[in-house]
């Protein structure tokens, strides 16, 4: 294949050359790494060696404390982003769709969007303390406003022209809604999930802050006061991991439960 095609705007290219790119974009990261490291340019109390990150890992993994940390995380991030889901789909799609309910909820969504959730931490130990429900709450403001604003205008740009044909061939108002609104809004809807799920991951460190004793943004803190760059290093690679594996669960979600997606 052309080096010209393979360069060329919304132009395909064989499977084979993205995996190789892919892979050669990851060797290119892991190579300056290596020469950082070992060739001595970098200090490694300030960055740990890909072997040491490895030791490090092995022996967390077979003490089991690594998947305890993961599995704290897990439920955390889970529980948060489920529960902003749950509330901002719903209001969302409506947002987008009828101008009085975006009349109500569009000024504090607004607002509530630029506050870094860190600020309202304080606030949160006040109310809720400094167990599960802290976490969980920083995990839900940190995504639900976000999800508001997305899933509002993935509504919003559903076409008129699409509903009053609807109506045109007899359709009722909960048919409209059910059968052409729902549908059109979905896919989209699973992207900025999808996008917002990532946002839920860069949250975490911010959520286990305050009083966790454990998780991975638990351990990265713990490991960070210590100057132990392998076990941060480690802790940073482990969220990104089941980051992109939960990235890839909604791509195959979208695929699998939205064939039409396609088309919109």
């Amino acid at each position: 294949m052309r080096t010209k095609s393979i360069l060329s705007p919304k132009v395909d290219i064989p499977r084979s050359i993205y995996i190789s790119l892919g892979v050669l974009s990851v060797l290119t990261v892991l190579g300056l790494w290596c020469l950082l490291t070992y060739g001595g340019f970098t200090p490694r109390d300030f960055l740990a060696t890909p072997g040491q990150v490895v030791a490090a890992a092995i022996k967390r993994i077979s003490n089991l404390s690594l998947f305890e940390h993961m599995g704290a995380s897990l439920s955390v991030i889970l529980s948060g982003f489920i529960l902003a889901s749950i509330f901002a789909v719903p209001i969302g799609i409506l947002m987008g769709s009828f101008r009085a309910v975006q009349a109500f909820f569009e000024p504090i969504t607004g607002f509530m969007r630029y506050i870094p959730v860190s600020a309202l931490i304080p606030l949160l130990i006040l109310w809720i303390g400094i167990g599960m429900g802290q976490k969980i709450m920083v995990i839900f403001l940190g995504t639900f406003f976000q999800q508001l604003i997305l899933i509002s205008d993935v509504s919003s740009r559903v076409s008129k022209d699409l509903i009053d044909s609807a109506y045109t061939l007899g359709a009722n108002r909960r048919q409209v809604i059910w059968r052409i609104l729902l549908p059109a809004c979905m896919p989209g809807v699973m992207d900025n999930l999808r996008v917002t799920m990532g946002w839920a991951w860069t949250y975490l460190v911010v959520a286990e802050l305050v009083a966790a004793d454990s998780g991975l943004g638990y351990m990265i803190l713990n490991a960070m006061r210590g100057l132990f760059t392998d076990v941060i290093l480690l802790g940073v690679f482990t969220i990104g991991i089941l980051g992109l594996i939960t990235d890839f669960i909604f791509k195959m979600l979208r695929q699998r439960l939205m064939p039409w997606s396609a088309d919109f």
